[in-house]
């Protein structure tokens, strides 16, 4: 399977990036998606405030509105685009600079339609997927951030090149993609896939980074989840068959959502930060929900490991990279290392058709990752110094071949372009 600038949030800028308006969207399923949000262990806290905070945790708001030095909810989070800089703006209480002025109308319209106080706003928030929130939800959210600490932070003025100074803009974007329902990968019709249905495309907003985009930035409705190419991390396919050919079960899923570590693997790129700040805190039955959603009520079978042929002298020259750089970490088999790394037979990235991923983790490493628990990963360096274009490819070559179920047709050239 969202961040030194959070790609996911810079693909949310992909609409043809100027403002959003308040134009309806074409379809409307208002009445089921109201039915979904009131599901769950959450509505029926008795703290108005508590429920609050989880919808907060669960929209991943902290993602975009609070800095790594900064203070909770205050902004200045950078969020580069295609189009110029962004920056996440304080959400706090504040009177000057946050939302201390607004009413619970605001907020609702600023989620719903794109539009705050006094100006539009642009589309670094995801409103194409917040757009589902019901009122009620939206309401929990105000009274929780009206109840946080004023913060006294100035808004960063976007950084933006012409024409997408000109806010007016998407007001047209809008009336030509703007919709009201996003499309479903999978299919169901329980509760249970419809409370995951409102947890992942509203409050989780999964469709705007999983989702391919088309030429003027919309969601490609026809493609659903099927991955996005987000820059240097790539989105992975989550549809059932993307999940099931990677050996995904429900189970497993909601292990990862709630501890950023599975058998497939751990959660890096985006997904490291979508965990500590959002799935985590979220309940066993909402987490059993996502899965079910993203698998839907009929999950397929993990797929096996298919054997792959491959030259036998280019899987020999990778395996002499390996035990070199790789197996002191991964071990001799590929076994992993508790609280050191995880093991790579099956791993979800070494069983993704494009090896982009891999190639970018390879050159570019992986910081230490604390996850939920006691659960650690070392630091993975990356090697883009210390081996070759060709080198990396071998090693790209066997780890795919051995343990992903992937050809070896990772060349020198692909390496050289990630480079």
């Amino acid at each position: 399977m969202r961040r030194p600038i959070t790609l996911r949030r810079t693909l949310l800028l992909l609409g043809t990036v100027l403002t959003l308006s308040a134009c309806g969207g074409k379809h409307d399923d208002s009445a089921a998606l109201a039915a979904a949000a009131a599901l769950g262990p959450q509505a029926t806290a008795a703290d108005p405030l508590a429920r609050g905070r989880y919808l907060v945790k669960a929209a991943d708001c902290a993602a975009c509105h609070t800095a790594a030095d900064g203070a909770p909810f205050a902004g200045g989070v950078k969020l580069a685009s295609p189009f110029g800089t962004f920056y996440g703006t304080n959400i706090t209480p504040d009177k000057d600079h946050g939302i201390g002025n607004w009413s619970a109308d605001d907020l609702y319209k600023a989620l719903h339609d794109g539009v705050a106080p006094g100006k539009r706003l642009y589309p670094a928030m995801p409103y194409t997927s917040y757009r589902r929130l019901s009122r009620a939800d939206s309401d929990a959210i105000y009274a929780y951030l009206m109840a946080q600490k004023p913060a006294a932070v100035a808004n960063h003025e976007p950084e933006l090149s012409f024409p997408f100074t000109l806010r007016f803009g998407v007001r047209f974007w809008n009336w030509m993609f703007l919709e009201d329902a996003l499309p479903d990968a999978s299919t169901g019709q329980t509760a249970q896939w419809n409370r995951g249905r409102y947890l992942a495309s509203a409050l989780g907003h999964c469709t705007e980074c999983h989702t391919p985009r088309g030429t003027f930035g919309q969601l490609d409705g026809a493609k659903p989840l099927t991955g996005a190419a987000l820059g240097r991390i790539a989105a992975p396919d989550i549809t059932p068959h993307g999940l099931a050919a990677r050996g995904w079960t429900a189970a497993d899923l909601q292990t990862f959502f709630a501890t950023g570590i599975a058998p497939q693997g751990s959660a890096f790129g985006e997904m490291y930060p979508v965990v500590h700040l959002s799935s985590q805190y979220l309940t066993h039955e909402d987490l059993r929900a996502i899965s079910t959603y993203l698998l839907g009520d009929q999950a397929p079978a993990p797929q096996p490991l298919q054997p792959v042929s491959a030259d036998a002298a280019q899987l020999e020259a990778g395996r002499n990279v390996y035990l070199g750089v790789c197996a002191g970490c991964h071990g001799l088999n590929g076994e992993g290392k508790p609280h050191v790394a995880v093991p790579m037979h099956g791993n979800s990235t070494l069983r993704q058709s494009d090896a982009h991923n891999l190639i970018a983790a390879m050159l570019d490493g992986i910081g230490a990752q604390d996850f939920p628990g006691l659960e650690r990963m070392q630091e993975m360096p990356g090697f883009a110094t210390q081996l070759s274009d060709m080198e990396l490819a071998q090693l790209a070559n066997y780890l795919r071949a051995t343990w992903g179920g992937q050809p070896a047709d990772v060349t020198a050239d692909a390496v050289k372009a990630l480079r």
